[in-house]
């Protein structure tokens, strides 16, 4: 039956066709920012350039929590250029969390799925038709980027970062978070996998990147889902899907690669360390 409507179709370009019947859904793209004035016109001009040329239908709602570097001042001449419907600047006086950030950008949507990424170039637009085509294929209420499945990968992350983002520090409970060196034990482990793979049997969770926050959520199930999270965070993602799991949601994933921040400083730090350990620990013991 496809094959019959597309023939019977208006001849469209071999990218529009990639993604089944684009029209009929509105995607919502909720990027939280705090200090990413260099990085915020680039990602616009990125998923603007992938929703055009794949004929997605696309709203972009920008949620800036006070930065003092002139982001919100970026993201209003963003919204000039490419119109409000297509950009929507939605504000907020200081930094009040992730989730709250997602809950303030849902109120504005007008999509019902919203896609859920970084604003600092980590997550490449290029990924989001295949996002989209892997719901259609298997009707998932998520869909997320795996950094550890097929030909995903981590690029250009310094060791703490790869400590915060899959529980190495579980391995080795005594090498300084802080340290400039590799702990020689870890020197030539892949970490990233075989920690993923520590957490993996901690929390079972049904899904094999529970800190990515590169995913989409059917808007219903997002709303419900940050009901009922507690955690804070670098946590919160990883709650997320834990909770998915609980609520007999289901899954799909599609590999990424997870670049490293082009501009800007990461905002990882040693308290989201131990903040990432001690939701781990509740998590596990409370689901």
């Amino acid at each position: 039956m496809a094959s019959l409507e597309v023939r019977r179709s208006p001849p469209r370009s071999r990218r529009q066709l990639e993604v089944r019947s684009p029209r009929r859904d509105k995607y919502s793209v909720l990027l939280p920012t705090y200090n990413e004035r260099e990085n915020l016109p680039l990602i616009v001009w990125l998923l603007v350039k992938s929703f055009s040329e794949s004929g997605i239908n696309y709203e972009i709602i920008i949620i800036d929590d006070g930065s003092p570097d002139g982001t919100r001042d970026v993201a209003e001449q963003l919204e000039k250029i490419y119109g409000s419907d297509r950009i929507l600047l939605k504000p907020r006086e200081k930094k009040l969390g992730l989730g709250t950030a997602y809950i303030h950008g849902m109120k504005h949507a007008t999509g019902n799925y919203i896609i859920i990424m970084d604003a600092d170039l980590s997550h490449h637009p290029k990924f989001i038709p295949e996002f989209i085509r892997k719901q259609q294929e298997g009707n998932f209420d998520i869909v997320s980027g795996t950094r550890y499945k097929g030909n995903g990968g981590v690029y250009g992350w310094d060791l703490k970062r790869k400590i915060i983002s899959d529980g190495v520090l579980l391995c080795c409970p005594g090498w300084s978070l802080l340290g400039s060196s590799d702990p020689p034990i870890l020197a030539s482990w892949d970490y990233s996998r075989g920690a993923n793979f520590l957490t993996q049997i901690l929390l079972r969770p049904g899904a094999s990147d529970l800190t990515g926050s590169f995913r989409l959520y059917r808007k219903e199930v997002l709303e419900k889902l940050i009901e009922k999270c507690v955690s804070k965070g670098y946590v919160f993602q990883m709650e997320m899907i834990v909770r998915a799991r609980q609520l007999n949601y289901t899954i799909g994933e599609v590999p990424i690669s997870f670049v490293d921040r082009v501009y800007g400083e990461s905002k990882l730090g040693g308290n989201e360390i131990v903040s990432f350990l001690k939701g781990l620990l509740t998590l596990f013991a409370t689901t």
